[in-house]
């Protein structure tokens, strides 16, 4: 028993499932604060809010917002997960390499964000999720509709 604690030979779909869950709602809380701060302080940032790719600072933090307010509400829920996590993959990897120049400590917090969010695209949003029910929704539909056609083929 003390064996396989230590040296377990994989992970158990209910317990990866609620670690994906855990990571998934505390990086998603934390990114949205850093959202809701930048809405709250909008003003002050537009003018001052790094431009990227010649975007202009309004339309950079309009972006940036979305990522971190936006994408961080579905990311809680495991809704469309892989999909809103490519922005906001995108938006730490532009934050740590151009805004930080990949250089530490000031570009910790977006590189420890971007190593998560690509792990959680990799991984997905695990058992726990609206993803997960929709899917299980969705193969139960397609298995009613291979039915139905196997007993008309059968009839016909």
């Amino acid at each position: 028993m003390f064996y396989n604690f230590l040296f377990p030979q994989y992970l158990r779909g209910r317990a990866v499932s609620l670690i994906l869950l855990l990571i998934r709602i505390f990086f998603a809380v934390m990114f949205f604060m850093h959202g809701l701060d930048k809405m709250r302080n909008f003003d002050v940032l537009s003018e001052t809010f790094p431009s990227i790719m010649g975007l202009g600072s309004y339309t950079t933090l309009m972006l940036a917002i979305f990522c971190e307010f936006a994408c961080s509400l579905f990311l809680m829920t495991g809704l469309i997960t892989r999909i809103i996590l490519i922005p906001m993959i995108l938006s730490m990897a532009v934050a740590f390499f151009d805004v930080h120049d990949g250089m530490m400590p000031q570009g910790e917090l977006s590189l420890i964000y971007l190593i998560v969010f690509f792990g959680l695209f990799i991984c997905g949003p695990g058992r726990y999720s609206v993803d997960y029910l929709i899917d299980k929704r969705l193969q139960k539909d397609r298995q009613n509709d291979e039915e139905a056609a196997r007993t008309l083929n059968g009839k016909a």
